[in-house]
């Protein structure tokens, strides 16, 4: 069978995935790897040379699945609420937040792979999410009263942006959390954990199975 074209990111995404329930969230389905590696270094050159991240948009990371957990246990953090999914991967905190009652869900990220994949994902959610595909790391979060992020401290550059974009959210008066099993770069001081997860991951693209994840405000 002839590989998908790289070029239609939507019929990718089909043609490369499966629709699974995350495991730590078993309401929500995403099209997902099932083969993780095999995905990941297929796609790595062909992304690349488009200018586009990795398959982020293809996994259930930890941060993401603990954050989406924390919303749909607690709806009233977003119910009636404009809420932002920054940095938004597959969708899946995006989508709790529609099912937990936000009355406008934007699910932000800058790969196209991730914009389509969100948009598939919450149609097969039968849920309302908008898509921006701009940088608003450059245009600040004005606008929204809630700002999600899943697993956005996983690297320095990336980082030393994203917790001053959150934190102006904050001091502006937006209700700010986000998801994250420890990462390297997630903020050390100014922080407090309000939630704490056990979370199944992939293995094959983390250094375990399980993944104590924590869901985080700043103070």
């Amino acid at each position: 069978m002839p590989a998908t074209p790289i070029g239609d990111p939507a019929a990718f995404i089909r043609a490369e995935t499966r629709l699974l329930a995350p495991p730590h969230v078993p309401e929500i389905r995403l099209h997902l790897a099932d083969e993780a590696i095999g995905l990941w270094h297929r796609t790595e050159e062909e992304l690349g040379a488009m200018g586009l991240p990795p398959p982020y948009w293809a996994f259930a990371w930890a941060g993401g699945q603990a954050l989406a957990r924390h919303v749909l246990d607690n709806p009233a953090i977003v119910r009636g609420r404009t809420v932002l999914d920054f940095a938004s991967g597959s969708g899946i905190v995006a989508i709790a937040a529609a099912r937990a009652g936000a009355a406008r869900v934007v699910a932000s990220d800058i790969d196209g792979f991730s914009l389509a994949a969100i948009a598939l994902n919450a149609a097969e959610n039968g849920v309302a999410v908008e898509v921006e595909g701009r940088d608003l790391l450059a245009l600040g979060s004005d606008g929204y009263d809630v700002v999600l992020a899943g697993d956005v401290f996983y690297e320095k550059p990336m980082s030393d942006k994203v917790e001053p974009f959150l934190r102006a959210a904050e001091a502006r008066g937006a209700t700010v959390l986000f998801g994250d099993p420890g990462r390297a770069y997630v903020p050390k001081t100014g922080v407090e954990a309000v939630a704490e997860y056990t979370v199944p991951v992939t293995r094959a693209l983390e250094d375990g199975e399980i993944k104590r994840t924590k869901v985080w405000r700043f103070v």
